[in-house]
This record gives structure tokens, sequence and C-alpha cells, in this order.
């Protein structure tokens, strides 16, 4: 089930659900729309329930924000292509093992101080706080695990003309080399089925 809460639909009662996923988004956590800010206390509401929940890329950020971490401008400016994640404390559900995992990357802020009580779990070069868990019902990461090669390759076309032509070649590169979407999937259900959740929904921005 899809909540597209950029057109201010929300779930009615967290309770229904057994976990959820915050998506990536065009919109940055900072653009101050009214549906930020009740996505915000949807965040703080899931974490005091300790609802199994997952964020990736402004999810990642949505998650850190609302509950008193930062995010800010990334020093090096737009990330777009794919990045690779070295997994600095590995978990319980990231099965099949790894210590590194690759995924596409389309941001240009970042988390720049955890929330209080978070985990950072993964970095890369330039991002330190590229995955974090906070108890055993948070994870994120700041990549796109939920994006296809096809929409990236549509994504960079798009923002071509916004954006450098050394970065969207770059990106081109990158992308062309393949990501791991699958293996993270594989570790949001571990994470999802260690609490037994029958049913998980999304929130989706796009």
């Amino acid at each position: 089930v899809i909540y597209p809460v950029m057109d201010n639909v929300f779930p009615e009662n967290t309770d229904q659900h057994d976990g959820f996923i915050i998506t990536g988004s065009p919109a940055s956590v900072h653009d101050g729309h009214p549906w930020i800010d009740q996505l915000l206390n949807l965040v703080r509401d899931l974490h005091d329930k300790r609802v199994p929940l997952v964020g990736v890329c402004f999810g990642h950020q949505a998650i850190a924000l609302a509950l008193g971490g930062k995010v800010e401008q990334n020093p090096q400016g737009w990330v777009l292509g794919t990045e690779t994640t070295i997994i600095d404390d590995p978990q319980p559900w990231m099965r099949p093992e790894a210590c590194e995992f690759t995924l596409y990357a389309a941001h240009k802020e970042q988390v720049t101080a955890l929330p209080e009580g978070a985990k950072q779990i993964g970095h890369t070069s330039g991002c330190p706080n590229a995955a974090y868990t906070i108890g055993n019902h948070i994870m994120t990461t700041e990549y796109h695990p939920e994006m296809s090669r096809d929409f990236m390759e549509e994504l960079v076309d798009e923002m071509g003309g916004a954006i450098s032509g050394e970065i969207t070649e770059k990106a081109r590169r990158q992308y062309a080399m393949g990501e791991q979407g699958s293996l993270f999937g594989e570790w949001m259900v571990n994470f999802f089925e260690s609490h037994s959740p029958e049913e998980t929904k999304t929130l989706n921005q796009d």
C-alpha cells in the first residue's frame, strides 16, 4: 500500500500496519511544506511506538531530522550515479553477509549529525553517516535500493540541464557498472521479518 504523502495522504492509524518504508523524494527535508512537517511528526510517532521503519535517502534524512539530528548540504555538491557504503557495524539482518554494498545515489544533502540513540553502521568516502540504526526498529541508508536502472538513466538525463556535464557523465559510467539493490532488498525483508510483520506499507513521495 502506497501513501503519497506529497499529496497529503497519510495513514489514519499507524497501529493498523506492521512496518513502514519512507522512500526517496525530489523534495528536500528543508523545503518547509506542510506535508513534510506532518511526515516528521509521523516519524516521531512511529519511533515512540517502536514500529519497524526503513528510510532511504529522503527517508534516511527525514528520520534523522525528525528525531533531533542534522541534515545539511553535502560539501562535495551533487552525488549522482552509484556509491559504495563500507559496513562498519554488521547487523543480524545483513544476510547474506557483505562488507560493503553499492546502491544508486542522487542527493546533494546528507545527515551531518545523528539523532540521540542512533548508531552509525556504514560510511562512504564523502558521507560519514551513510547508514544508521536506532534500536532494533529503525534502519536507513543515504542511497537508493528502490531505484531501477531505467529510472536512474531517466533521472540523470533529466538532471543534465541543471548540473554539470562532468557529474552526469561520471554518473553514467558508474551506474553502467551495476549496483546491489537486490541485496539491500533482502536485508530490508530480513529486518522486517525479524519483527514478524504481516504487512509492510510504503510512504512514497514520488
